[in-house]
């Protein structure tokens, strides 16, 4: 890590420099939370979906809706519905006005999992994040967002 480390900091432009570190970082996070989806049988997407699902209250959602709200939007959002539903963490339904719509929602034992992840994962993130003062925390969301924008744009 210290060898990627010294060869981001030798890139002279510093655009790129700042992409390549941006994405070394994402992939950072990525792989340290992976590792605590894993002891639970799940990926970081199917974590991201039953987030999604909780996030609804009780409503559900539809695949368009899982998709627009996927971090990963490469995501195969059928194929990791499909997984869910077979462990029992979530239930699809057809809608009943639109037989052509796929209304999908989070089951009590999904629910259940999720408040097994929380504190595990709020635990990492603080960890990860330790070395970072609030107002850098906060600085750092705000330039990122800033730039994120921009592709929204």
């Amino acid at each position: 890590m210290q060898e990627l480390t010294q060869q981001a900091s030798k890139i002279q432009n510093q655009d790129k420099r700042l992409i390549v570190n941006t994405m070394r970082l994402a992939n950072a996070f990525y792989e340290s939370l992976a590792i605590k989806f894993k002891s639970f049988d799940l990926s970081a997407e199917q974590f991201n979906v039953l987030r999604i699902l909780r996030g609804q209250q009780g409503k559900p959602a539809n695949m368009c809706l899982i998709q627009e709200r996927m971090i990963s939007k490469t995501s195969n959002t059928t194929r990791l519905v499909d997984k869910l539903l077979a462990k029992g963490l979530v239930t699809r339904t057809v809608c009943e006005e639109n037989r052509r719509k796929i209304e999908v929602c989070i089951t009590a034992k999904g629910l259940e999992l999720l408040e097994q992840i929380d504190p595990i994962l709020a635990q990492k993130e603080a960890e990860l994040l330790s070395k970072l003062s609030s107002s850098d925390k906060e600085h750092f969301a705000n330039q990122i967002e800033h730039i994120l924008n921009h592709f929204n744009t």
